[in-house]
């Protein structure tokens, strides 16, 4: 069973889907993050992050994972690196290349069958695109000022105001749901949760109990 948990950032959806997979004792795989590793490495290799012929080039030379609650480049973990403000400014233009998403796709989807098809995935597409026949997709909201607040106490943009992160949120929404490949949507299957005024043990137990209802 894949359970597909989608939705913007400051949402809530890594700190649910870490603690949805921990209480089924299923495996956790960040798609996010799978993409920052990817913009990490255009970053770090010089590729110019609008030519996705040269950013599948320089892909194709490294290894991208994620155990553990770790992303892994060449095996070995960059969980601070692709937080940086370089990463999270360019991570949309990566991943806006329809031929670069097909390839990162790719990669999740063998993530998953690696796991025996087991797993909790969080991303931004996962129940339109990743994993069109999960038995169970959500897709997490909030109110824009929530999710500002709770994205400027993230370590990655530590010092900017909420304000700066609120315009910052407002671009990458943008970028993210008008793209043309795979833009960020919810399934027309999705159960829509918002997460503004409920703690996280809330809104895990509501994804639990859909998880029992499709299983029973």
């Amino acid at each position: 069973m894949v359970i597909a948990i989608d939705g913007p950032s400051g949402v809530g959806k890594s700190t649910t889907a870490r603690a949805v997979a921990a209480a089924l004792g299923m495996a956790h795989l960040d798609t996010g993050a799978t993409y920052r590793v990817a913009t990490l490495v255009v970053l770090t290799e010089g590729v110019d992050s609008s030519d996705p012929d040269s950013i599948l080039d320089v892909l194709s030379q490294h290894s991208i994972g994620f155990e553990d609650g770790e992303a892994l480049l060449d095996g070995t973990s960059v969980r601070t690196a692709i937080r940086s403000t370089d990463v999270t400014a360019t991570v949309s233009a990566v991943s806006a290349h329809p031929t670069v998403r097909e390839r990162i796709v790719g990669l999740q989807r063998e993530w998953v069958a690696t796991h025996g098809g087991t797993a909790v995935v969080e991303g931004r597409d996962i129940g339109t695109v990743v994993f069109p026949e999960a038995p169970v997709k959500v897709f997490l909201t909030a109110r824009p000022e929530v999710r500002a607040a709770r994205r400027a106490g993230d370590a990655e943009v530590s010092g900017v105001s909420v304000a700066e992160v609120a315009e910052a949120l407002v671009a990458r929404d943008t970028a993210d749901a008008t793209r043309a490949a795979s833009p960020m949507r919810p399934a027309d299957d999705a159960t829509i949760i918002d997460t503004s005024d409920q703690g996280i043990d809330e809104v895990v137990s509501e994804i639990l109990d859909l998880v029992a209802t499709t299983s029973g």
